[in-house]
C-alpha cells in the first residue's frame, strides 16, 4: 500500500471500470460515473491509498483521520480512529479487500489510533465485513433514502505490541 499520486488515474480508473462490470454482471447496482469520480480523487486532496503489486494498481481506499458525524457521536469520534471510504479492488479471487483492511488495521496501529471504521450501503457487504473480516456494526443510519451501515474494528494488543 502507498498514498495514491495524480499519475495513478488511469489504472484507479480501469480497476474501478473492472469491478463494475463485476458488479453490474453479479446484479448490483452501480452509477456510471463511479470510476471516473474514484479516479479523480487521487488528483484532489482525497487521502487515498492505493494497493500496488509492481505497477498494477489492484485496489484503493480512502484512508480519512476523522469519521463522519452523521455516523458515529461525539463520544464515539473522541476516540482516535482511521475511516475508511471508497474501498474497490480488482475483481478475481484473492481476498485483495481483506488485505487492505489488514494493512488499515496496521496503519491505525502505526499511527496512535485504536480502532478502524467504515461505512457502506450494501447488506450483502454487511455481511461479509462481519462473517469474513470480523467487523462489528455499530448502527445503521438512513442517509438519502438509503440505509448506512456503520462498522468498526479495534486495533488488538497483539497487533500494538508487533508495532514495536
Amino acid at each position: 500500500m502507498r498514498e495514491a499520486t495524480p499519475a495513478d488515474a488511469t489504472a484507479v480508473a480501469a480497476m474501478v471500470t473492472a469491478r463494475m462490470e463485476w458488479m453490474r454482471e453479479h446484479g448490483l447496482r452501480v452509477t456510471d460515473d463511479t470510476a471516473e469520480a474514484i479516479a479523480a480523487q487521487t488528483r484532489d486532496d482525497t487521502p487515498m491509498w492505493v494497493l500496488v503489486d509492481d505497477a498494477t494498481v489492484l485496489g484503493c481506499t480512502s484512508v480519512y483521520n476523522e469519521s463522519p458525524p452523521w455516523g458515529f457521536t461525539e463520544s464515539e469520534r473522541a476516540i482516535l480512529a482511521v475511516f475508511l471510504a471508497s474501498t474497490w479492488t480488482t475483481p478475481n479471487n484473492q481476498r485483495l479487500g481483506h488485505t487492505i483492511a489488514r494493512w488499515a488495521l496496521d496503519h491505525a496501529c502505526q499511527t496512535g489510533r485504536g480502532e478502524v471504521r467504515r461505512g457502506t450501503f450494501s447488506s450483502a457487504l454487511v455481511r461479509y465485513y462481519q462473517d469474513v473480516q470480523g467487523w462489528t456494526i455499530v448502527r445503521e443510519v438512513e442517509r438519502r433514502g438509503r440505509n448506512c451501515t456503520f462498522l468498526t474494528r479495534r486495533v488488538t494488543a497483539s497487533l500494538r505490541e508487533a508495532a514495536r
